[in-house]
């Protein structure tokens, strides 16, 4: 029979060659002395990891086991054989007689080489097939008993046989072909071969055939029928070949300049289409979108099957898919139409507010009468409200806590410093890096399109180059247009008329007019000292006891403590400061507590002291009128009311000069100009000597003058200390008042009532005067905080003069 395997060499590429380790042994070749078994033997045994061991076949191992070095430092070189045989698991590290094949190859050991990085290679070379009987010894190495096996003969003039092994060499010649570098060492090894059951054995342990299938040739005596099994893996292997083959040409073909760096990720490309596996991604998404299609309204729908079909002709490599593809998955996380159930229990929700938060009465009955309304309409066009008032007096977390009562999920927007239109609006895909803005980004966060959104510091936000905001927030704030919010990045309409939208603020004077217009303000002012006492008490205290690792109950504070750290150690219209100055006393008692001390089960104002330091502001009191122009005046500020005091005096002059100190506004400083001009317009009405305006220069002053003071409020109180000056006569005691003036000799009404009343109670005074218009301001205060002052309501200076100055 003519060897087939002949012009192989013919075949293989002319490539240079490199061999890692050579011997002088050769595939096929016999040892001088087989030493071929025949009969059962116990021999060392080497479990192989991943690779399988054929008859008459050279093979370099690596050793990496401790019991194999222990085996191998027993054996002689050329003369030792030993059983090697593959296990089925190459992860298991002590393999047992389960964990092994049940057929091995018995082979000499030829050399050891120790390896530069310390590691020991041996050279085998296999003598025979064996059967694996049983492991007789575990320790110091594998000790196993084998029986020898032997091929069946192959049958003379078989022409299947020779037909079969002319179509290996055909399907090896064209491997061959395809293997480029190293196929031709493996060609002259294959020429030299004569004997075709070294032939098959050499194919099956140098064509790349996977484990399972060597094993399952090495396992099988019929030489014929192990010639199909290496048929049938060399078939399957030429057919990768092919593939991979297909693949370069492929990526060839479309490879460009700009592309070259995204090779290998085309060839992970062609490899999916091959597989089948291509378009998973939109696969993926399109079964997505089927469970939601209903939800969405037509033209989500169709924007939505447009971008999908566009995805689909994207190479996945380039920029644009990703871009594509994450547009689509926002798409999808909409929460189109879905709504939580909202919770109409009108009582449940003033529990709720009631709960946590502490008075802001006329805010929760603002928020009770919105429930209601909603009840029975059925629909929702949610109201838009803003929250205006000081810091720290609970407008974020009323939000909250309307959300919580309503059942519905809560989101919070921070708009301070924001200067980019898109945040509100999105950007559009464009642009590298285009996201969807905030609203859309909340809702999608909270799952629902119902959700209490809450725009915190609407008032701080800017505008630059890059548009400005406030406008962009007209179409998200107005319930005409709402219903068709267009963000840039979706690009759909989306209707957020059913999101319940809180916007809070510091100071209204800053958010523009239109903005303004489209919400409905309510108020909530600084809280009064006794409100400050009952939050600590209910909210603050026992907040912080938790967060300090203390018991309910385990340290108390007196009202007079708590009054005392409000008064002394808090300046403010909320209680943050007051909140962090009770976190300092619990934080102290804490520390006692570990060290062992005694910790004060009653936190008393004598204690405070050594707790929180000397106290850092003066209350508040009442001086005396008992200087002529020295007049108490009532100011609202940020952080609530004070007291104010204004003192004039005359200095003999020309009477030219009216002198204004204490870092007094411009409209200060014009209240003060319409008291003076009053008082000479009308001096011989009010018994002033005219001829005192020439003769005398008027200074008017208001002490603390490194605080900036503005406003109209103190114009009763300016007209009332210059005609005290020029009349000689002190101003009744214990009285304060508020209240802006014209040249007509009219009292306006001013803002800030409650804060000022408040403040005058705090520092002793008495009575108050204040224009009658501000009478419903004074009612809506609860009774027991005014108890003990007296209201004088008027309409014109000369009221305020009649009721404030004691005679001459």
């Amino acid at each position: 029979m003519n060897n087939p395997f002949d012009d192989l060499m013919m075949a293989a590429p002319q490539v240079k060659m490199n061999t890692i380790i050579t011997t002088k042994i050769k595939p096929g070749e016999k040892l001088a002395e087989s030493q071929e078994l025949t009969e059962p033997a116990v021999l060392p045994l080497m479990p192989m990891r991943d690779n399988v061991l054929f008859p008459d076949m050279p093979m370099a191992a690596r050793i990496e086991r401790d019991k194999t070095r222990r085996l191998m430092r027993e054996v002689t070189e050329g003369e030792s054989i030993i059983a090697v045989v593959c296990q089925r698991d190459p992860k298991v590290d002590e393999p047992a007689l389960g964990d092994l094949c049940g057929v091995g190859c018995y082979a000499r050991v030829i050399k050891m080489i120790e390896m530069p990085d310390d590691s020991l290679t041996v050279i085998l070379h296999g003598i025979g097939a064996c059967s694996l009987d049983d492991i007789v010894a575990a320790e110091p190495f594998l000790k196993a008993a084998i029986t020898p096996l032997h091929d069946n003969p192959i049958p003379k003039h078989d022409a299947e046989f020779g037909a079969l092994l002319q179509s290996i060499a055909d399907v090896t010649k064209h491997i061959l072909e395809l293997m480029g570098e190293g196929s031709r060492e493996i060609a002259m090894s294959i020429s030299n071969l004569k004997d075709p059951v070294m032939l098959i054995d050499f194919l099956a342990m140098n064509i790349g055939i996977d484990t399972s299938s060597k094993q399952a040739m090495l396992e099988q005596r019929d030489i014929k029928r192990r010639a199909y099994l290496l048929f049938a893996s060399l078939q399957q292997e030429s057919q990768l070949l092919d593939i991979k083959n297909n693949i370069r040409m492929r990526t060839h073909q479309d490879l460009s300049q700009q592309q070259r760096e995204h090779f290998l990720h085309q060839q992970m490309k062609a490899i999916q289409e091959e597989l089948g596996n291509d378009g998973n991604d939109t696969e993926t998404l399109r079964e997505r979108f089927k469970t939601r299609r209903d939800e969405m309204p037509e033209g989500a729908i169709e924007s939505f099957e447009r971008e999908l079909r566009k995805l689909e002709r994207l190479n996945p490599q380039l920029p644009d898919y990703s871009v594509q593809y994450n547009y689509l998955e926002q798409m999808l996380a909409l929460p189109w139409n879905k709504f939580s159930k909202d919770n109409f229990d009108l009582r449940h929700a003033r529990r709720r507010l009631d709960r946590d938060h502490f008075g802001l009465d006329k805010v929760k009955e603002r928020i009770i009468e919105h429930l209601a309304v909603l009840s029975l309409r059925g629909d929702f066009k949610a109201p838009i409200l803003c929250l205006a008032g000081p810091p720290g007096v609970g407008k974020t977390s009323l939000g909250q806590s309307i959300a919580a009562a309503l059942g519905r999920k809560y989101a919070r927007i921070s708009l301070g410093g924001l200067h980019d239109e898109a945040e509100i609006r999105g950007h559009r895909r464009t642009y590298v890096g285009a996201m969807m803005g905030r609203v859309l980004d909340a809702v999608t966060r909270c799952g629902t399109s119902n959700p209490v959104i809450v725009l915190d510091e609407i008032d701080k936000v800017g505008a630059d180059y890059k548009g400005d905001p406030q406008s962009a927030l007209l179409e998200v704030l107005d319930p005409e247009q709402n219903s068709h919010f267009h963000d840039n990045y979706i690009d759909v309409d989306y209707d957020l008329s059913r999101v319940m939208f809180i916007a809070t603020a510091n100071d209204l004077s800053t958010v523009s007019r239109p903005l303004l217009d489209r919400m409905e303000v309510i108020e909530l002012n600084s809280y009064i000292l006794e409100e400050k006492v009952e939050i600590a008490k209910r909210h603050l205290i026992p907040k912080q006891l938790k967060e300090h690792g203390l018991q309910r109950g385990e340290v108390r504070f007196t009202d007079a403590a708590i009054r005392d750290i409000i008064t002394g150690y808090t300046h403010e219209a909320g209680v943050r400061r007051l909140e962090k100055n009770i976190a300092t006393v619990l934080r102290k008692a804490t520390m006692h507590k570990v060290m062992g001390d005694d910790v004060p089960a009653s936190i008393r104002p004598a204690m405070l002291h050594e707790f929180l330091g000397p106290v850092r502001f003066l209350q508040d009191r009442y001086e005396g009128n008992n200087v002529v122009g020295v007049v108490t005046g009532l100011a609202w500020t940020a952080v609530g009311g004070e007291i104010l005091y204004v003192e004039s005096s005359l200095a003999a002059g020309k009477g030219e000069k009216l002198t204004l100190t204490g870092n007094l506004g411009d409209v200060m400083k014009e209240s003060a100009v319409i008291a003076l001009q009053y008082l000479r317009s009308h001096a011989d009405h009010l018994g002033i000597a005219i001829e005192d305006f020439d003769r005398y220069n008027v200074h008017i002053h208001v002490p603390e003058g490194a605080i900036p003071k503005d406003g109209p409020s103190a114009g009763v109180t300016m007209v009332t200390s210059l005609a005290s000056s020029f009349l000689h006569r002190r101003v009744k005691p214990r009285l304060a008042m508020t209240g802006e003036i014209t040249l007509r000799g009219k009292v306006l009404p001013v803002g800030g009532i409650s804060e000022k009343i408040l403040a005058a109670k705090r520092a002793g005074i008495t009575d108050i005067i204040m224009c009658a218009a501000n009478r419903k301001d004074v009612e809506d205060i609860k009774p027991e905080y005014i108890a003990g002052l007296t209201f004088h309501y008027v309409d014109t200076i000369d009221e305020v003069l009649n009721l404030a100055l004691e005679p001459k």
